[in-house]
């Protein structure tokens, strides 16, 4: 089984309205559609650009409103998806459930379907600042290219979560991300490479790039798309299968073959996942009393 994949390192600037973002959208869209891809991700709070576009009095919108224009993410993705026949990792958009703000990823289906992974772990600045709730549940999600899952940023430095997915049957973790320095960038893009190796799976990840100036908290990105493989002879030696040129608007492209998966799993030179030490710690195939 193979795939193709593009990730989007989305540009955020100011616009004005809602029309804009969907003709930059959709502007990605087409370039991935140009390469043949099977997938294509965009980042963490992409849609956080919608706060720019501001209010009666030249305000930016604030983060409670940022759900107000979920119908309309919801509608313009579905379409695109079907439009393109084509599985879009709808970044992260935040909704209100009840009284709660949640960032949740979306993945549209080229059949119409939307199913959603809220994020797991949420940081200090989206608990203090933005008031946002941790999601509750942990879902692997079946296409007709293979199983894959949605982890979100902060979601990926944290082992457990993705031994769970791979547990649950996922080959391929797509990480939506968004990160304001150096720092926060390099804390997903380490532990991406760890999580690729510990549990022989592919990771593709992605960030924003450029500013919003009147939107708090998203005046700075730092961001580059990978595509992370393990490390092991059948894939690169860096384990990396491609990157974008940091801090750029740009799409990346790459093949992902799952059968590499399954045979590096097998009689790898390391076989990580099959060596775990399940009498010391956790089986995540049969122990799902969290999150499943």
């Amino acid at each position: 089984m193979q795939l193709r994949v593009s990730a989007v390192q989305y540009y955020l600037h100011t616009i004005h309205s809602f029309e804009e973002f969907s003709n930059q959208v959709e502007h990605y869209i087409k370039t991935a559609e140009e390469f043949g891809s099977d997938f294509i991700v965009f980042p963490e709070f992409f849609t956080t650009q919608l706060m720019s576009i501001g209010n009666a009095n030249g305000e930016a919108l604030t983060i409670q409103e940022l759900p107000d224009f979920t119908e309309q993410y919801r509608f313009l993705f579905t379409n695109l998806a079907q439009a393109y026949r084509m599985h879009i990792v709808g970044g992260t958009h935040v909704i209100r459930k009840g009284d709660r703000l949640y960032n949740v990823a979306h993945l549209f289906y080229p059949d119409g379907r939307v199913a959603e992974q809220a994020k797991l772990h949420i940081t200090p600045t989206e608990v203090n600042e933005w008031n946002m709730s941790a999601g509750d549940a942990l879902e692997v999600f079946e296409t007709e290219k293979g199983k894959i899952a949605m982890l979100t940023c902060y979601d990926i430095e944290f082992p457990e979560i993705v031994r769970m997915a791979k547990a649950k049957g996922a080959d391929v973790i797509f990480c939506p991300s968004c990160t304001d320095d150096r720092h926060g960038f390099h804390r997903v893009r380490y532990t991406s490479h760890a999580r690729a190796i510990e549990n022989q799976v592919y990771v593709v990840t992605t960030g924003t790039v450029g500013s919003l100036p009147t939107v708090d908290f998203m005046r700075a990105n730092f961001g580059q798309a990978a595509v992370i493989t393990p490390n092991d002879i059948p894939f690169p030696p860096q384990g990396i299968m491609v990157e974008g040129e940091i801090n750029q608007d740009m799409i990346v492209t790459a093949d992902l073959n799952l059968e590499l998966l399954y045979q590096v799993r097998e009689k790898g030179s390391v076989t990580t996942w099959r060596d775990r030490r399940t009498d010391l710690y956790p089986n995540w195939e049969t122990d799902r009393l969290v999150l499943s």
